[in-house]
């Protein structure tokens, strides 16, 4: 059985600029892993140690992002091998077309059981991929998961939910979004980023993979919104008292 552990190399968006007009500027911005994913690698590793299983990174982004570089900066990490895929083109993708390359990526590793992914993008952050990543596998997908540990021919997986926690388990092949809190990643010795340069990093072109062709086309962008303020102020020996009613009544309290 393999496990494979889809990560992004994005840009740092505290080094990023946003225009008046909504665009962020990305120029000046370094790359490095997604600050989400080295739990979900961590993660990945401690099942393939208690396994005995291989662990596999995947990724998609430009020629920048799986440049060498970055793929031993990954396996580092304690990730076996890589398997990426590196076009510019990439950058203009929806996260449909990214979502089925990754899952085309984990469909040409031998024996692919479990898809582990971070939280969400440091970049975008909007929590999509996993699931989308599953629904092109066609396997059940599990977000805000906090624990995962094999169980017969499946998993068991403990997922936070409204209210509390919840224990599930589930026959098969399973993708999982782990919290950030999910376990504490290890930093990379000397030894680990001697031993990254030695293991096997494998390029696949678009051409290789059935890529979905659903786009998405930004037609326009704008400042963020500007809340409008009351402009209230409360004065006198009940200031305090004057000032909690006023947020209960806006029901911000």
């Amino acid at each position: 059985m393999t496990i494979a552990v889809a990560y992004k190399v994005a840009a740092n968006p505290q080094d990023s600029r946003v225009g008046a007009d909504g665009k962020i500027d990305w120029s000046r911005a370094k790359l490095g892993i997604s600050e989400y994913d080295p739990a979900a690698i961590q993660v990945a590793r401690e099942l393939g140690n208690a396994c005995g299983d291989e662990v596999v990174g995947v990724s998609v982004g430009t020629v920048a992002a799986t440049a060498a570089r970055e793929k031993k900066s990954v396996l580092a990490r304690g990730v076996d091998r890589v398997v990426t895929l590196g076009d510019d083109e990439t950058s203009e993708w929806s996260s449909v077309q990214v979502a089925s390359a990754l899952a085309a990526l984990a469909q040409r590793i031998e024996g692919v059981e479990l898809v582990v992914a971070g939280d969400a993008s440091v970049d975008e952050g909007a929590q999509l991929m996993s699931a989308l990543v599953g629904a092109r596998l066609g396997w059940p997908t599990f977000l805000e998961v906090t624990h995962v540990e094999p169980c017969d021919a499946g998993w068991q997986i403990t997922q936070n939910h409204d209210g509390g926690s919840r224990v599930i388990r589930t026959d098969g092949a399973a993708v999982v979004a782990v919290t950030p809190d999910a376990t504490t990643p290890r930093a990379p010795g000397m030894k680990d980023i001697l031993k990254a340069a030695k293991k096997p990093m494998e390029d696949v072109e678009c051409s290789e993979l059935d890529i979905s062709r659903a786009t998405v086309h930004v037609v326009s962008r704008g400042p963020a919104p500007v809340r409008g303020r009351k402009h209230r102020v409360f004065t006198g020996d009940d200031a305090a008292g004057q000032l909690v009613s006023a947020l209960r009544d806006a029901c911000v309290i």
